[in-house]
Order: C-alpha cells, then structure tokens, then sequence
C-alpha cells in the first residue's frame, strides 16, 4: 500500500512479535558488549570503585530494559492484562530514572573535575540524553491506550538512553573511520542507534505502507536533541558553563 494512502495504520502486523523482541535484543547486545569490557578492566585495573549513585543507576537501567523485555514477552504470549499491572512499575521506574541520570552525570563529572579525566563538556551529552528519553517515554505512557504508538515510542525512548553502550562498543571505530569534526563525534556517538532507529521506520513501511503517526516527531525530537548535544560539547563556550554547573 502506498505510504500516502488514506487508510489507517495497521496496529498489528505477523512479523511484529519477532521485530519487536530483536529489536529488544539488539538492545540488550549494545549495552552488553558496551559496558562489558569496560566492568572487566574496571575490576582488572584494580581501579577505584565506582561511587554507589553508579551502581544504583545500572540497577535501574537495567531494570528498565528488564521491564521492557518482560512487556515484549507478554505481548508476545498474549498476556495483556499482566502487561498493563507491569506498566505501573514501568511509570515508577521512569519517575526514578529522571532523577537518578542527571543525578548521577552530575556526581560523575564532578568528581573528575580538576583530573587528567575531566570532559566536563560531556554533561551536554548527558542532560540531553535525560531530557530526549523523558520526551519519548512520557509520550509512550501518555498513549498507552494506543498499542502501535505505545510500544514504537517505549523502543525509540530506550535506544536513546542506549546510546552509552553501542559508543563504547562502536564509536571509537566510527570516529576512526570518519576523522574530527562534528559529524564525526555525531556518528561516533548516535550512528548505531540511528540506524536502529531508521530501521523501525523501514519496518513499518515494508510491514504497513506507512508510518505510523508518531514516528517522525519521535525521530525529528530525537534528532534535534542528538545535533544539540554535540553542537554544545564541541562549542568552546559551553565548557565554562559545564564547570560552572559541575562545581556547584
């Protein structure tokens, strides 16, 4: 069906069950293979331990993806109603992880001020990493009543907070390849999740014929935020306003 079509999206599609859980799964492989080898050096190194708001916070974003590994697991089995008793410690989780990202990025970057590890700048990464996965998963709840935004919207929200874990995996590679500059440090950090991103907008148009109606302000709230975020750490005027917040 063309993507002009005046008829309606179609909510549910054979394939969805599948594409939703590997795209779950890819998730699950970024953050693994991102945040995996850094633990075993961290422990390898002998390294000073992280502060304890750090483990609280991959507690919790752990138990996000947990969470919404469960949600697609049920909506696969048919179980919809525990589905819905879920979605309630998902609103709670998502109330606690707006406090505990900026909490923690501000913890983190202050404790290395004044360090040969200072990058005070990447509190830009972090607060618009916050703000964006905010956006996008209160949208999710707000539309829980409609399933194809719902779930579209929750997958968007959390490859945006995935970002950490496909850029340690991926993005020294891809900054590598493409040299400096400010669409270099864009691809190094948000090039795998975009083209995850992109390939749900691919799926629904080979599935469906179209979009459904919240992909493209989900994609353009994303990406205004990711083309905010680097504009922002490569401005040298931001880094004194870094400091500034950090030493507070």
């Amino acid at each position: 069906m063309p993507a002009g079509s005046s008829a309606r999206f179609a909510p549910y599609h054979r394939y969805d069950r599948n594409f939703f859980l590997a795209y779950v799964a890819l998730i699950w492989l970024g953050i693994v293979m991102g945040f995996g080898g850094d633990i075993v050096d961290h422990i390898k190194s002998h390294a000073p331990a992280f502060p304890l708001i750090v483990h609280v916070h991959a507690i919790a974003f752990v138990g996000w993806l947990v969470v919404l590994t469960t949600q697609v697991l049920l909506i696969r089995t048919g179980r919809h109603d525990l589905h819905r008793n879920l979605g309630l410690a998902a609103v709670a989780l998502y109330a606690v992880m707006l406090v505990l990202g900026p909490a923690t990025a501000f913890v983190v970057d202050h404790a290395t001020l004044g360090t040969p590890d200072a990058d005070p700048a990447f509190i830009a990464i972090q607060g618009t990493d916050i703000i964006a996965f905010a956006g996008l998963a209160g949208a999710a709840i707000a539309l829980r009543g409609n399933a194809p935004a719902h779930k579209r919207l929750m997958l968007l929200a959390t490859l945006y907070i995935s970002d950490a874990g496909f850029a340690r995996w991926l993005g020294s590679d891809i900054h590598h390849l493409m040299g400096q500059g400010y669409w270099a440090r864009f691809a190094s950090l948000y090039l795998a999740n975009d083209v995850l991103i992109l390939g749900l907008g691919a799926y629904d148009l080979a599935t469906r014929g179209r979009l459904q109606a919240v992909y493209l302000p989900a994609v353009a709230w994303t990406f205004a935020f990711q083309m905010t975020a680097i504009y922002l750490y490569l401005d040298p005027a931001w880094k004194p306003v870094a400091v500034s917040i950090l030493s507070l």
